[in-house]
């Protein structure tokens, strides 16, 4: 099957040279193979658009053929995404581990040289970004000059590549994109790290900030510009507003101004709708007061022109709600190792936690796991009930068979979708504590936070 991919991707690459000067559509595919696959299908979208959803075949390979791709930034998505670059006639062939998703991540055919290229400045900023905090303490002109040497190293990269690879000038702008950005994001954390110290930033430090492009809806979607533009927005806040608001960024003051902010210095609608989009969310999914909640969504509302991202939101707002303190916990149905559905409200009778875990995080499940023997250990009272997200009912069963994990305590949810949206299962690690009539106590913590078991042992003093 390998080998027919690769002469069928020879045979279409000889037929878009032969065929470069004509005004015919230019057919362009996008092939390759998941090893250790987590779902059995992959989807390619344009930022929140999604072009196809393939099935992966027997052999975990996927083919897709078009004659409508625009040369630009897509993404594929299989249990984690990435960002690629494809342009009409390309011929890409991807290749992928999920055991180590981007460090394994790579790219043949024709356009491969130039995504390995934007993998290589992916991984690359990934690693000098952790390193990053090593240098917080250094003065600002001694920071500057340190994350310009590797500007300059990216930039010779660059250099070298395009005497040996010919690539469109809309690739050029992606890449140098990828470099500015990534360049400003490390001035910016640089600034957020040294807020409230005595450290003195001159001003020109933060020159570059008025090369700042809020209206390039091409890179709307792209890691380096995207996540440089939130950075930028919490550096000024920080920079502007009181020690009260800036401390809680999950507080409604923060993100009030937050939204405010995009609203008034994006320039481009598509942008706009989708910062704000990805921050009223972010807000929701960790907001704990349902008035404000409601308050911050009408204020989005108002600022979208996104219809469809406004009814998205309105669900999730809905959801957000309903999981706040003092609710009756959603009913979602559940599947014991038995094979029976129970409903989840029939399984509460003590105070409890529920905690959730998927087989594909083996290190995530044991440890949750772990944790929660330990808490149930130091407090009884409470009943400490396992859910699975997995869709796989034998692998699970076979799962808590092997582990010996505690059967009576072990569930699967029954429709996975439903019980993600109304539960608002945005972390594998989100915990749900219910009093033993399965009201909502705090509907969204963490078993490894400092502060769980206090949570725990106030809910019981009460």
């Amino acid at each position: 099957m390998f080998k027919k991919i690769l002469l069928l991707l020879l045979f279409t690459a000889i037929l878009s040279c032969k065929n470069k000067d004509s005004d015919t559509p230019k057919t362009t595919w996008i092939s390759g193979q998941i090893v250790n696959p987590k779902l059995d299908y992959i989807i390619f979208s344009q930022g929140d658009q999604i072009l196809d959803t393939l099935k992966l075949d027997s052999n975990n390979f996927f083919l897709y053929k078009t004659q409508k791709i625009k040369a630009g930034l897509y993404s594929l998505k299989h249990n984690e995404s990435q960002v690629f670059y494809i342009k009409p006639g390309d011929s890409l062939l991807i290749h992928l581990n999920t055991m180590d998703f981007d460090e394994s991540l790579a790219y043949s055919g024709r356009g491969g040289q130039e995504n390995n290229l934007l993998m290589d400045l992916f991984l690359e900023n990934e690693t000098e970004i952790n390193n990053l905090p090593k240098w917080y303490s250094d003065s600002p002109r001694v920071f500057e000059r340190k994350i310009d040497s590797l500007k300059e190293l990216k930039i010779q990269k660059i250099k070298d590549f395009l005497q040996n690879n010919e690539v469109s000038e809309n690739f050029k702008k992606v890449v140098d994109a990828n470099i500015k950005y990534s360049h400003y994001s490390k001035k910016e954390l640089y600034a957020a790290a040294s807020a409230g110290s005595h450290k003195e930033i001159p001003a020109n430090f933060f020159d570059f900030r008025k090369n700042i492009d809020f209206g390039n809806n091409t890179l709307r979607f792209y890691y380096p510009y995207y996540r440089y533009l939130n950075r930028y927005f919490d550096n000024v806040i920080s920079s502007n507003y009181n020690q009260s608001v800036i401390n809680n960024r999950n507080s409604y003051e923060y993100n009030y101004k937050k939204l405010e902010l995009i609203d008034s210095l994006v320039k481009t609608d598509s942008l706009k709708n989708s910062l704000l989009r990805y921050n009223i969310v972010r807000y929701l999914v960790n907001a704990k007061n349902a008035q404000e909640e409601q308050k911050l969504y009408s204020v989005y509302s108002k600022m979208t022109t996104d219809e469809k991202h406004r009814e998205e939101v309105k669900k999730l707002a809905d959801a957000t709600v309903k999981i706040s303190s003092g609710n009756l916990v959603p009913n979602i149905l559940l599947v014991n190792t038995a094979n029976i559905v129970q409903d989840l409200q029939s399984i509460i009778n003590s105070p409890t936690v529920l905690y959730f875990w998927s087989a594909q995080s083996v290190m995530q499940f044991k440890n949750i796991h772990r944790r929660a023997a330990e808490l149930k250990s130091k407090y009884p009272e409470y009943d400490f009930i396992g859910i699975n997200t997995d869709s796989h009912f034998k692998r699970w069963r076979e799962t808590i068979e092997k582990t010996g994990y505690n059967s009576a305590k072990e569930f699967q949810l029954e429709n996975v979708s439903d019980a993600q949206k109304k539960l608002v299962l945005n972390s594998i690690n989100k915990v749900i504590i219910l009093d033993k009539k399965g009201i909502i106590l705090e509907g969204n913590s963490n078993m490894f936070n400092n502060n769980f078991e206090e949570l725990l042992l106030g809910y019981l003093n009460k």
